[in-house]
C-alpha cells in the first residue's frame, strides 16, 4: 500500500514508520517541517498541515492518510485550535482534493472529557470534523501512550529511579505501548478494517491501571519501591506553577494538563474495543514498562 502519514517525526509516528517500513510492502510518505536523513521505504514531503501544496504531494496517490500529528502541550492555548483542529479541517480538504477515501485519524482519550482542558477539547471538534468529512474513517483514542523516545511518562521512570512518583488524586488509567499502537493504526489501513468507528485500545488489561497500580509498576521496571502519594488537586496546581518558572514553555506540567490528570476514569471502555480479528495488543504493561526503562538507561536518559 502507499501510506500518507502525518507526525511523522513525533513519538507515536516513528513508532508507526518502523512497524509500516518492517516488512518492505508498503510505500511511505511522511510530513516533515525539517529535511531529514535518506530512509529506506520512506520519501520525505518537507511542509507543515498549513501548506496546501505540501499536502497534495504528500497524498497523491495514497491508498490511505494516517493523521498522527497532534499539539499535545503547549503554554498558549490558542495554538492547541490551530494544529488539532485546523490541522485535521486541512488534512480533510486535501484528502477529499486527492480523491483518497481511506483516513486514519489519531485522536486522544481526553476527547471523551472535553471540558477539562483545552487539549480535550480541540481533538473532541477534531473527531466531529473527521466524522462529517464524509471520508472512509477510523477514529483512534488512545490512552496514556508510553515506550521509547517518549518523554512524557519518561517523567515517571525519572521519578520511581529517587523512590517517589507523585500522583494526581485516585483514579485509574489505560495505558499502550506504541508499537501496538503503530501496528493497531497499520492494521486499520487494510481492506477490512472498520468503517466510520471510533476506537479505544488499551494493553489489555482489564479495568485499567490504578494509578498507585501503575506508579509501583513502573518502581519494578526501575528496580525500585516507590512511594506513591496522591497529591491534591491544588498542589498539582501550584507545581504546575512552579513547572512553569523552572522550565518556560517547556514545562511538561502545565494548568492544562492538571485540568484532566484529576480525572478519575482514564480507561479504555470495552464497548470501544478493537474487534481481536483486526488486532490485539502484544506487549503486557509490566513486559513493556520494563522494556521501556532498559530503553532510558541505554540511552543513558537516566
Amino acid at each position: 500500500m502507499k501510506l500518507a502519514v502525518t507526525g511523522s517525526t513525533g513519538f507515536v509516528g516513528q513508532a508507526f514508520l518502523d512497524v509500516a517500513t518492517a516488512t518492505g510492502e508498503h510505500e511511505v510518505r511522511a510530513l516533515t517541517r525539517r529535511e531529514q536523513a535518506p530512509r529506506d521505504g520512506i520519501t520525505w514531503v518537507q511542509g507543515t498541515l498549513s501548506d496546501v501544496e505540501a499536502l497534495a504531494k504528500l497524498i497523491d496517490g495514497a491508498d490511505a492518510v494516517i493523521h498522527i500529528a497532534g499539539l499535545t502541550n503547549t503554554p498558549d492555548l490558542t495554538e492547541f485550535e490551530v494544529a488539532n483542529v485546523l490541522g485535521t479541517q486541512n488534512m480533510i480538504a486535501a484528502t477529499k482534493a486527492a480523491g483518497v477515501k481511506r483516513f486514519v485519524f489519531v485522536s486522544s482519550l481526553s476527547a471523551r472529557e472535553p471540558d477539562l482542558s483545552a487539549y480535550g477539547a480541540s481533538k473532541a471538534r477534531a473527531e466531529t470534523l473527521v466524522e462529517a468529512s464524509g471520508l472512509d474513517w477510523t477514529t483512534v483514542r488512545p490512552p496514556a501512550v508510553y515506550g521509547p523516545r517518549d518523554t512524557d511518562m519518561f517523567e515517571l521512570f525519572r521519578s520511581a529511579k529517587w523512590g517517589l512518583v507523585p500522583l494526581p488524586p485516585r483514579g485509574a488509567t489505560s495505558i499502550i505501548h506504541v508499537r501496538d499502537l503503530a501496528e493497531l493504526l497499520l492494521a486499520l489501513t487494510g481492506p477490512v478494517a472498520p468503517s466510520r468507528v471510533l476506537f479505544e485500545p488499551d494493553d489489555g488489561r482489564e479495568g485499567g491501571w490504578s494509578h498507585k497500580e501503575l506508579a509501583h509498576a513502573i518502581g519494578a521496571a526501575m528496580g525500585r519501591k516507590v512511594l506513591a502519594p496522591n497529591l491534591p488537586a491544588g498542589v498539582l496546581s501550584a507545581a504546575a506553577c512552579a513547572d512553569k518558572i523552572l522550565r518556560g514553555d517547556k514545562a511538561k506540567l502545565t494548568a492544562d494538563r492538571v485540568g484532566y490528570m484529576c480525572h478519575p476514569n482514564w480507561v479504555a471502555r470495552t464497548l470501544k474495543a478493537v474487534p481481536a480479528r483486526i488486532w490485539k495488543p502484544k506487549i503486557t504493561g509490566e513486559e513493556g514498562l520494563a522494556q521501556t526503562a532498559k530503553w532510558y538507561r541505554d540511552k543513558g536518559w537516566l
